[in-house]
This record gives structure tokens, sequence and C-alpha cells, in this order.
């Protein structure tokens, strides 16, 4: 059984960190040569990495402990950060506020001061992400640079995420139990020794998912399944469905070494008893899919639970905004997905959700003001360029982990309907959308965005309304009785929706039903996009109008 901590080896830390490094390049050049089950050597090398891994883990838990039993102190010293690279930008100039060591600025005693902050407000205003900015203006951004530098963020989720998946799953991570079938890993930081401590099937050098997927096939054993994002798995057990007897001939044929016809005519079998349960008939041992949990990824984590992944625990070990770590999952054991807010940097602030949108007359609070049960909108310092940032990540505070708020991410604000004045947010359409999706003999929602009417033709002669584009599955096509299903529906959930259709300034929202992949295909239009975070967040709505054409084009019914 692995160890949570430091493993009882006789050797000194810097001894067997040197020995680590030493065995990596060995035990590449043996598995070049030997595509066989782990040898004694990978076996002590997934040992020694564990043992590495520990060691940093019960640092980064002492740093977590002393961070967030004194968060005053935490969030002052990342203010103190902030305004000392303030000092010398442009946002807070050396002849107006003096020494960032003076009075105005630190106090001596550890505790944040109201002028403090009302220094740093009133210099660093907040504003958008990026990518916010150019949905709204549809301009296309010159350079990338992203939001802030997440690295001590990253390392510690991976580091206290490995250490509480295997503590609630002691066997997923022994050698030869996990496959990653995506080229990217969920866990945010890719230390140099974490493919050893997790001990992946994958093969060295795969770069593209369909390598990364036979891998995983011929290897009945897993008990861990990897992809960076839930959607991006979705993504792969939709192509498994596609391709699944031409990798059922590559496995028979061995392509990736020793032919396995007895395998490959099981996974046939698998197949044909369609999606549901596919992964558990796939792999009777899987325990847990771990993935990255981030914006718009909730309707393909539902999708995936009801389908392929039925009966299988889901873990995320952090919350990613922005292209970094938001926030910490230390508590597998929770489906729907709870967070802690660390203090320090980078600078969390947390604004009002009920205040409003309108920022001149918005106040934000410290990680220790909040109240439970109340909602906020996640504010950021850059890193680079000393912008308080609102991300548009709505959180609901459920708890407290020591003096630090526990958390849920509840929507995003900005993925909003609004073509008559109303507001209609992404959790109310989505509930909407659910319920009329569930009046839908054999259908199965897999994705979906919305556009508001006049972004794809403004010229339209009829009232304003909403576009919705959404993949299924077990229906190919819709009647105009079912169809209508999700105008009822969202004249139920809002009245003020339900005043504009009575009085016909909206027009009702027209269903159309998309080829399979196709979002597949606007996530890739996503990600090449110059302000697209990492990992690109899945919007619920469109504003850009070649986004928008991307899925018109697409339309089967």
């Amino acid at each position: 059984m692995l160890l949570l901590w430091p493993l009882p080896l006789p050797l000194p830390p810097p001894l067997l960190l040197l020995l680590l490094l030493l065995l990596l390049p060995l035990a590449m050049l043996w598995q070049q040569r030997r595509r066989a089950r782990p040898s004694w050597l990978a076996r002590l090398q997934h040992q020694v990495a564990w043992g590495a891994l520990g060691l940093a883990a019960a640092w980064q838990h002492r740093k977590l402990e002393q961070s967030t039993l004194h968060v005053g102190q935490s969030q002052q010293q990342a203010l103190e950060w902030c305004l000392k690279k303030a000092q010398g930008s442009c946002c807070l100039p050396r002849g107006s506020t003096g020494s960032p060591h003076s009075s105005h600025f630190l106090r001596v005693s550890g505790i944040l001061r109201a002028t403090d902050l009302s220094t740093f407000r009133s210099h660093l205003p907040l504003t958008k992400t990026r990518q916010a900015k150019e949905e709204e203006s549809e301009e296309k951004l010159l350079s990338p640079a992203p939001l802030q530098d997440h690295r001590e963020a990253s390392l510690q989720a991976t580091l206290l995420g490995l250490v509480t998946l295997n503590k609630a799953y002691p066997e997923v991570l022994t050698p030869g139990s996990t496959a990653c079938v995506t080229p990217t890993s969920p866990w945010p930081n890719s230390v140099p020794w974490l493919r050893h401590a997790l001990g992946r099937v994958s093969p060295l050098g795969a770069k593209d998912s369909q390598t990364l997927l036979l891998e995983a096939l011929i290897s009945p054993g897993l008990r861990a399944l990897e992809a960076r994002t839930a959607v991006e798995l979705l993504d792969v057990f939709v192509g498994l469905e596609a391709d699944g007897k031409e990798m059922a001939e590559a496995i028979a044929a061995g392509n990736l070494g020793t032919p396995l016809p007895s395998r490959a005519a099981e996974l046939q079998e698998a197949l044909e008893q369609g999606p549901r349960g596919l992964a558990l008939r796939l792999w009777p041992k899987l325990q847990v899919v771990v993935t990255l949990d981030a914006g718009g990824q909730a309707e393909a984590v539902a999708a995936l639970r009801a389908l392929w992944c039925q009966g299988l625990a889901f873990f995320s070990p952090a919350y990613a905004a922005s292209g970094g770590v938001m926030a910490l999952n230390l508590w597998p054991e929770q489906p729907q997905g709870f967070y802690l807010l660390p203090p320090g940097v980078p600078f969390i602030e947390l604004l009002p959700v009920k205040e409003g949108t309108q920022e001149e007359a918005a106040s934000t609070l410290l990680l220790t003001d909040v109240q439970r049960e109340e909602e906020y909108e996640l504010v950021l310092t850059d890193h680079a360029g000393l912008t308080r940032c609102r991300l548009g990540d709505v959180v609901r505070v459920v708890g407290a982990y020591n003096q630090c708020p526990v958390v849920s991410f509840t929507g995003r604000l900005g993925q909003t309907l609004s073509v008559r004045g109303e507001v209609t947010d992404e959790n109310i359409f989505s509930a909407a959308l659910a319920k009329a999706v569930g009046q839908w003999p054999g259908a199965k929602l897999l994705d979906h965005a919305c556009v508001e009417s006049s972004i794809l033709d403004p010229c339209d002669g009829s009232a304003p309304h909403y576009e919705v584009f959404m993949e299924l599955r077990g229906l190919r096509n819709l009647s105009e009785e079912n169809r209508d299903k999700l105008d009822h529906c969202l004249k139920e959930v809002s009245p003020h929706y339900k005043s504009l259709r009575l009085r016909g300034s909206v027009s009702p929202a027209k269903v159309h039903l998309v080829r399979p992949g196709s979002f597949r295909v606007l996530r890739e239009a996503l990600a090449a996009c110059p302000s697209s975070s990492f990992p690109p967040e899945m919007p619920r709505v469109l504003r850009l109008g070649h986004l928008a054409k991307l899925l018109q084009k697409r339309v089967m019914s």
C-alpha cells in the first residue's frame, strides 16, 4: 500500500532525490526496451518517486495549515506584494503614494488596515478578463498574456491532490493502475516524476489521444482514468464509439506491441452493449475518473455519469479559471465538488453577487469577511499587469477550513441571454433545458450553446429570440411539439421571459440539433482564440459571430 507521506526508506531526503534523478533515465531506457508489466526497476522508481512527492507534499501541507490558520497575515503579505509591484508601475506613481514600506501601505502589527485596501482599490480598479472583453467587443487581442503566475498554487494543488486521492482510493496509484487518455494531464503542475508516481501505463512521448486510449484499452486492470477536462473525456468516449472497430483491429494486430486478439474481442463486445456503463465493462476494477474542473464542465460530467462512466466516482484536484488554479479540492468524497480558497498570492477578493454588477457601486471583501450560504464573484489580482480582475466565476460559501472559506462553484456571470432586457443566466437556462430534454423520450444532453438571434442574423425581420444548438445522444430528430417544450420550460423558470413571450416581444426559442463532434470542433476553435484560457472554458452563450456560425453550419435537424 502506498503511503501518504515520506516512505520509511533508510535514506536522507537529498540522497533520495538524487537516487530518483538517477533512476528516471535508467527506467525510461528499460521501459523502451521492454513493454511488459512493471519491472522491479519501475516499481523501485515508483516508490522513490512517491517518497520524493511525500516530502514535497508534507511541506506544502504545513504551509497550507499555517496560511489558513493566519488568513489575515497571509492576505496582508499578498497585498504588500501587490503594492510593492505597483510602486514601480503606472498604477501607483512614486510621487503620489510614497515608499512601499510607509505606514500608508503596511501595518507593522500584521493586520490589514482599511487605508491599505482603500489605496489598493483606488489605484487598481476592477476590470474584466481579457476573454470577456474580446467577446463583448469582438476585437482580436494581440497577445494572450496569462492572468497571473500560478506555479506555486498549481504545485500545491497537484501534490495535495495526489495525497488526497491516494487516501481516498489507496490502490489507484499503484504501478500500472492509471491511464491518461488526453495529451495534457488533469494535474495542474507536471512535476518531473509525476508520471512515475502515478504509475501510468501511457506510452512515453505519446502526443495524441488515440494512442493514449489504445494503451489504456490494452490495460484491463486500470483503477483510475484521467483526462484534462470532462468535456475532453466526453470527446474520447464519443470517438471510441465511432472508431471502436478500427481500434479493436489495431489491438488484435499488435500495433502497440504484442497482438491481443482476446482483448480486441472484449472491446467489441463491450461496445455492442451500448454506452451505459462502458467504462466499467472495459476496466472492471476502475474506481475513479480524474479531470480538472473548470467553467462549463457540469454538463459533460452529468453525461459521463449517466452513460459511459456510470457507477464511478469523479475527482478534480483543483478548480481552474483564467489559466490557473483558483481553489484546492481536499474532499474527494464530495461528488458536487467543494474547494478551498487559499490565502496568499495570488490576492483573492470576493464581490457579493447581490450587490449587482456595477463596478462603481460594488465593494469587495476579504476571505475572512464572507458569510456562509452567500454567493460571491471571484476577483483576482494579476501578477503581470497588476489588475484586479473580475473572473465572472460565482461561488457559494459552504463551510470553512481553519479560517478560509470552502466554496462550491455555482455558475458564471456573463453567460446570460438578453434580447429584450431580460436576464436569463446560465443556471436558469440550464435548468429549463434539462427539464425539456427530460421530456424527450430516449434523449440525453451531451452539450449545448446559445446565441442571441441578432448575432446570427441582425437583419432577420422576426422578433428577437434565442438560438439553441445542442448535441444529443439517443435522438436524431425533434418534432415541433418537442421543440416547443423548451419554450414552455423557459416560461416556467423565468417570469420576465414569460411576460415578454405573452406580449409578443420575444419569439420562441429555436432549437437546432448538431452533428456528433460539433462541439469538439467548437472547442478547438475556442482554444485557437488569442484570449483563450488554459484549459479553455466551455461557454454556454456565444458572443462571436464566427463561433456561432461554426455550429450553424453543422446543424442536422
